[in-house]
């Protein structure tokens, strides 16, 4: 192998060789240059042939040229040098800001359950027009890009550092801006549906596909992004750091039950009112939320008479073997001068606590991806915490969990076992889609385990209100609890947090389940619903509790039930045991408000049927009957209650106006054509004057409630 020489030392150490010049022999050696020199400048317009004929120049010659050269070191040590000083011009101008890295954004959507999720209708109609790039993998569609599209808002959320990668799920898509890039990845799954990143207008966005391995990414303007994925094992998407996500807000997707408001009867025609008792609350948790985020509340989520019977009412307390009372009143109407108000009042017994039958409770929680907020799962846990304070020694619990698949947390264990419970409410954790029906199943099957003679067995549902596992459809779960009632456990349903809300289904599942639907939206309403209240909300005192009406024709020409919509029952279901209707817990109120126009009153609203028969007199001097059934726990017949209502108007109680009150707030809310011009200011009026033992404060917050409303009925 030849030895070759450094080429610079060898010409370090001719240079140092040289003799010195002396200048006859400098002068001499420029005399020959520029001689030389002027004789090139004369040479023709043509070189001299030769007979070695030119290499062709190219650049896979010169490559291995250089190789071949003797100076390859000094060429590699400058071109590396140069290289080493662009790298690092890049990498200090891309390195983040210090705001940058400490507050990443992030936003998360959610997406169908189905493989692939098609455009919008337009976009499908121009397939061929709109160019469309799919990223897929393993045979799943990951997400598909289709531009131009509609906008559609995202929601964007500081998060205190990045987000950490969580396992894959069905269903959810999450976004986080993390050091000036866009991550898109599986992280569990939420039931929101049809949701989708807009991107239109803004920054070119790059798409890199980590399962393709190039390292390369497309590059898209105006995209829009539909999730759909289903199996995937990929970590996700990277998308380019210019895109920019604009804070608005999620779209809405909670879903109410409720029916039209129940129209003005005739009496002549029609003088027999049936409805079940109804002592949920959700609905007044729903308006309260709505208004302190300063909206108006959906109509739809206004249900009169759970509002009037969210707060608690002095009544008459029941004296004897009857389970509980009735107070009937009747009052002017405030919005009315020509009708009045019958005012019927329930009011349940209150056992004494010694007397209280032992309670085995499974807590069925829902800890899909939906439930992911502070709202939902943390608010959840702490509400529980709470309740645990009030179980005694030999009351039991056990924890069933529902997302992808339903499963036991906690066994069945004695309420003085608190640090154990507590530690198995702590460990849960959101994830995965929502496997309701399993949970329900397993969750009956451990509260038949634990069921005893003479104790009280009831399933405790936490959720934010979707199913989208199993049967998910109001009837079929309907079935689904109308088959379990009858083993003598009950259900009900408390509700977290928004946005998923399927009022719908917690209604169906708390109504045939014999239970209560409350909405838990703060820590206060947990506490009065689970501590304050919890009495009434887990021990049953009477079941299929029906109320029926009859009017007078001779003294009421017209009437209409305020509230009870979804609670309306056929008159010839009052007698029939076989028709479930709803319970009353220990100490409970229920409370129910007629407005009626007496005969002959300018008010009536219905002119007299020319060919009619002339109303008959019933020769009682009523203006009306109430009958009352309900059947005392586990006991297969009913038990009748009946009273008279006598004609005469009284002077309103406290309790009487305030109901009437929040009667009034709610049908305004709703947007009811029968309160005239009576306002938001004269419910607050009414509201005030009534406030009496106001202990728990909840009077003093429904007048605010009223104060907003107002405000923001005026600004809109």
């Amino acid at each position: 192998m030849p030895d070759f020489d450094d080429e610079l030392d060898r010409l370090k150490a001719a240079l140092k060789g040289a003799p010195t010049p002396d200048a006859p022999s400098k002068e001499a050696a420029f005399s020959v240059a520029e001689e030389n020199f002027a004789k090139l400048q004369e040479r023709g317009a043509f070189a001299r042939p030769t007979e070695t004929p030119a290499k062709p120049a190219g650049f896979l010659q010169g490559f291995v040229d250089m190789f071949s050269s003797r100076s390859l070191k000094p060429l590699l040590l400058t071109t590396s040098s140069l290289v080493i000083v662009g790298v690092g011009f890049v990498l200090v101008q891309n390195q983040p800001t210090v705001e940058q890295a400490l507050t990443p954004q992030t936003a998360e959507i959610s997406s169908p359950d189905a493989p692939a999720i098609a455009a919008d209708a337009a976009t499908e109609a121009d397939d061929t027009a709109r160019p469309r790039a799919e990223l897929s993998g393993a045979g799943d569609t990951l997400a598909r890009i289709t531009t131009p599209a509609p906008s559609a808002p995202i929601r964007k959320q500081a998060a205190a550092q990045p987000a950490q990668q969580e396992p894959i799920g069905e269903n959810t898509i999450f976004l986080s801006e993390e050091f000036g890039t866009v991550t898109m990845s599986d992280r569990g799954a939420a039931s929101e549906t049809n949701r989708r990143v807009d991107l239109t207008g803004r920054a070119e966005m790059g798409i890199y596909d980590p399962s393709h391995g190039s390292g390369e990414a497309e590059f898209f303007t105006d995209v829009q992004i539909d999730t759909a994925i289903k199996g995937s094992t990929r970590s996700g998407l990277t998308f380019g750091a210019t895109v920019d996500l604009e804070e608005a807000e999620v779209p809405n997707t909670d879903r109410f039950a409720n029916e039209a408001p129940i129209p003005l009867k005739i009496v002549s025609e029609e003088p027999v009112s049936t409805f079940s008792t109804d002592v949920d609350t959700a609905s007044y948790a729903w308006v309260r939320r709505a208004l302190q985020n300063g909206q108006m509340p959906d109509p739809a989520s206004v249900r009169v008479e759970e509002m009037v019977n969210y707060f608690p009412y002095d009544y008459t307390a029941p004296d004897g073997d009857a389970p509980f009372a009735t107070t009937v009143s009747v009052t002017e109407t405030p919005w009315n001068a020509g009708t009045q108000l019958v005012h019927i009042g329930i009011q349940g017994e209150m056992p004494a606590m010694e007397d209280r039958p032992p309670l085995n409770l499974v807590f069925l929680i829902d800890t899909s991806g939906s439930m992911n907020s502070a709202d939902k799962l943390p608010l959840l846990i702490q509400s529980f915490r709470l309740m645990l304070s009030e179980l005694r020694p030999q009351d039991q619990v056990a924890i069933v969990t529902y997302a992808g698949s339903a499963g036991m947390v906690l066994a069945p264990t004695f309420a003085s076992e608190r640090a154990k419970i507590n530690a198995a409410l702590a460990n849960l954790r959101a994830g995965g889609s929502t496997a309701g029906e399993a949970g329900l199943q397993q969750a009956y099957s451990v509260a038949e385990q634990m069921a005893e003679d003479g104790e009280i067995g009831r399933v405790i549902l936490a959720t934010d209100g979707d199913f989208n596992v199993g049967q998910s459809s109001d009837a079929a779960m309907k079935a689904l609890i109308e088959a379990k009632r009858d083993s003598g456990t009950y259900l009900s349903v408390l509700g977290f947090g928004r946005g998923n809300i399927n009022d719908g289904l917690m209604q169906t599942l708390a109504q045939n389940g014999n239970g209560q639907a409350a909405y838990i939206d703060t820590l206060s309403e947990a506490r009065k619903v689970l501590v304050d209240q919890l009495t009434g909300a887990l021990f049953p005192i009477a079941g299929d509790v029906k109320v029926q009406v009859e009017f007078n024709p001779a003294e009421i020409a017209e009437y209409r039930l305020i509230g009870y919509e979804t609670r309306a029952l056929k008159r010839e279901d009052f007698n029939n045991d076989k028709v479930d209707a709803g319970d009353i817990g220990a100490g409970h109120t229920v409370t129910a408000l007629y407005e009626v126009t007496p005969v002959g009153s300018p008010a009536v609203l219905n002119d007299p049927l020319r060919y009619g028969e002339a109303v008959a007199g019933s020769g009682r001097d009523e203006l009306g009957f109430l009958r009352l059934r309900y059947k005392d726990p586990g006991a297969d017949q009913s038990q009748l209650i009946e009273t008279v209502i006598a004609p005469s108007v009284t002077g309103a109680s406290d309790d009487a106006k305030f109901a009437t009150a929040i009667a009034g707030f709610g049908q305004l809310l709703r947007g009811s054509d029968y309160l005239g011009d009576w306002s938001f200011g004269d419910a607050i009026a009414l509201a005030n004057g009534a406030k009496g033992d106001d202990g728990f404060g909840y009077r003093a917050e429904a007048i605010t409630l009223m104060r907003l409303a107002e405000s923001l009925s005026k600004s809109r």
